[in-house]
């Protein structure tokens, strides 16, 4: 199948859907679905600022695959044109071709070679934190119970994976000259310096929390900034920050734990500007059960099973809503987002051939 799958993928990569800055409308790359596609009823959906999502529906399926279409930006160091897919030894590279275009090719060769029951959903919206695509979807009469979201994971399935919560925090001072002893106490960023360390030793005392594989709580300080000179009273601060817990951490839990380290007082706003769930989802108490069933279906399937994975995905979505989720997809994480991006033309072909045989019913 990878000569199939090969010629999918050198035209998907030639299309540009770059997030941001997400310039992406109901052709183009859609109208290339849509022709591969016969057979299927298609329906698109355009939610807006280039998010746009496709069914393709065959037959009358319970499964679900969704496949990301959009890819982060190119930038300066790749080698060539990152939108022309070449073939080098046992790789396939162009931009996409990893995280996760390659999978897409692999649906196309695997339709065309079957009959069995199919379902695909592509959307555009996965790079950019903004899963208004898969909201959509979810928010509609769909009839599926289960899904299977294509990220790279070196074709192996993967039950377990962190959630994810990014944080704006303004700190209030009181401005003043910085000779003075209220200096200390005043300071914005006296107070998000020392909320900072607080936060630091609070997630290295989570470090033996465990869930499925994974380890700790994930967290980075992203960006502090705030104040106008070394000899004033910073009036106010502000820093971003995120963290990744377990499935089995809270995530209201834990914003409430990071909200109150220091005095409420010192903190003008606490903003939560995007969540996504762990999978499996659901309270702490099912996370345990809800991987167990995920990894009968793997079982049923005859997916290998690989590790739970520190990155987020939006199987947890699907997970959240009430399916079956896991994540299972061509590629290694390792590659994505890298300049001269790619692909194993191994997994390739292995992702083709085992969709393939999960959709059944060869033509």
């Amino acid at each position: 199948m990878l000569p199939e799958v090969l010629k999918h993928l050198e035209a998907l990569v030639s299309h540009d859907t770059r997030n941001p800055p997400r310039l992406i409308g109901t052709g183009g790359i859609f109208d290339y679905l849509r022709s591969q596609l016969a057979g299927f009823r298609i329906e698109i959906v355009d939610h807006g600022e280039g998010a746009v999502s496709m069914l393709a529906v065959r037959g009358n399926p319970c499964r679900l695959f969704n496949v990301h279409l959009d890819t982060v930006p190119s930038s300066d160091a790749w080698s060539a044109d990152p939108h022309t897919l070449r073939v080098d030894g046992d790789r396939a590279i162009g931009l996409g071709a990893c995280d996760i275009k390659g999978a897409a090719a692999g649906l196309l060769a695997a339709a065309a070679v079957t009959s069995g029951d199919a379902a695909f959903l592509f959307s555009t919206d996965e790079e950019a934190n903004d899963p208004r695509c898969i909201a959509g979807f979810l928010g509609g009469q769909h009839g599926f119970n289960e899904a299977i979201v294509a990220e790279p994971t070196m074709c192996e399935a993967v039950l377990a994976h962190r959630g994810i919560s990014s944080v704006l925090l303004k700190f209030r001072g009181v401005a003043g000259h910085a000779s003075g002893a209220n200096a200390m106490q005043t300071s914005a960023l006296h107070q998000t310096m020392r909320w900072g360390g607080k936060a630091l030793d609070y997630v290295e005392s989570q470090a033996h929390q465990r869930f499925g594989g994974l380890t700790g709580l994930r967290f980075n300080i992203g960006r502090v900034e705030g104040g106008i000179k070394a000899n004033m009273i910073a009036p106010s601060a502000e820093l971003r920050f995120g963290f990744r817990p377990l499935p089995s951490q809270s995530i209201d839990g834990l914003h409430e734990t990071f909200g109150t380290l220091i005095d409420a007082g010192a903190i003008e706003r606490y903003q939560e500007t995007f969540r996504g769930p762990s999978l499996p989802a659901g309270d702490v108490a099912s996370a345990e059960q809800r991987r167990l069933e995920a990894r009968d279906l793997a079982d049923a399937l005859d997916l290998p099973i690989g590790n739970a994975v520190d990155f987020w995905t939006e199987a947890s979505l699907f997970s959240a809503a009430g399916l079956t989720a896991i994540v299972y997809g061509p590629g290694d994480i390792a590659q994505a987002h890298t300049a001269d991006e790619w692909v194993a033309l191994e997994q390739l072909e292995r992702y083709a051939q085992s969709v393939a045989r999960i959709m059944g019913g060869n033509a």
